[in-house]
């Protein structure tokens, strides 16, 4: 499998729209440094072609990250990342007009019926890893930890709950304002999703943004509010406000880079998916930005605000890109 480096032509518009559907800046405002990216061996050897992505708007900002530092090197390949949603890339995927489809879930049961029903054979890859915060004010020193069953009656449609006491009555009286992710968000469809149990059913009395410094402001700024976004923000406002432990049934879990790798943060860690049609492999410029991706993916995770890949992770996702491109070379 080549290892080298290939640039891409970008759609702008489609990045642009990528980071308005995640509720976070992604990717962040600064670019990654060209000098912390792997750019291989290959600078030499100019690759034509095309890249076709689809899929999940959250993950959409780490592959048109990865596409842009491409683009330095070979600009006779063209990278498209549309922004369809989880399941409508697997529809496109599942019906041969793509080579990747980006998912924020591991593939459906019905998908996967509706790939084998066109002979679409694929690769699954974990590319990064994601992780909700829910945070508190600094002040707040009742609510350390909070059950998905008490967040689901703060958030649930129709809830009236505006006070802590209402929450736990050994919680003090104290007004809670609420801060969370903008409609449009993946970040708001993720969280009512696994908080209250169905994609985008969520109060509506509450201070949405797609400015996730907003929420920031606002919670450190009242001791009864409580927010939630990605757990990057929570890192980089360390001191300005603090995460909530949550009991997903399994006892008090904080929200840090290594529960959300290994996934007993529950229900508000994930892992984030690109899934690969393995006759797409025969074309060298799939086959090379999918290795440059996995080679820059901690870097590149990073400046989209997810959790880079444990090294395991990393591992089982090369060994299974190398398998299949050896297999089709």
């Amino acid at each position: 499998m080549r290892t080298g480096t290939v640039s891409v032509v970008v759609l702008a518009l489609l990045l642009a729209a990528a980071n308005a559907g995640c509720g976070r800046d992604r990717p962040a405002a600064e670019p990654v440094p060209t000098e912390e990216v792997d750019t291989g061996a290959f600078e030499d050897e100019e690759l034509t072609g095309s890249v076709r992505a689809d899929g999940s708007s959250t993950v959409a900002p780490l592959v048109s990250l990865a596409a842009e530092r491409f683009r330095k090197k070979e600009p006779g390949v063209e990278v498209t990342v549309g922004i369809s949603g989880t399941g409508g890339g697997f529809e496109r995927f599942c019906r041969g007009e793509t080579d990747l489809s980006n998912a924020s879930r591991p593939i459906k049961d019905e998908e996967i019926a509706a790939c084998s029903k066109k002979r679409i054979d694929y690769l699954e890859l974990q590319v990064a890893n994601d992780g909700l915060s829910v945070v508190v004010n600094n002040g707040n020193d009742w609510a350390r930890c909070l059950t998905v069953d008490q967040l689901k009656k703060i958030w649930a449609p129709g809830s009236k709950v505006k006070n802590w006491r209402e929450i736990d009555p050994s919680f003090p009286s104290q007004k809670l304002t609420l801060y969370g992710a903008g409609t449009d968000s993946g970040t708001f469809d993720y969280f009512t999703d696994a908080i209250v149990g169905e994609e985008g059913a969520s109060r509506t009395d509450y201070s949405a943004t797609e400015d996730d410094n907003v929420t920031v402001r606002g919670v450190s700024g009242a001791k009864g509010a409580l927010g939630y976004f990605g757990l990057s923000y929570l890192e980089s406002n360390e001191g300005k406000l603090k995460g909530v432990e949550i009991d997903g049934g399994d006892g008090c879990v904080a929200p840090t880079v290594d529960t959300v790798q290994d996934g007993t943060y529950k229900p508000l860690s994930r892992p984030l998916f690109t899934y690969v049609k393995t006759t797409a492999l025969e074309k060298a410029a799939v086959d090379t930005f999918l290795a440059f991706l996995l080679d820059n993916q901690e870097q590149l995770a990073r400046r989209a605000l997810f959790v880079p890949l444990t090294d395991d992770q990393l591992e089982r996702s090369r060994t299974v890109l190398e398998g299949a491109s050896n297999a089709v070379d």
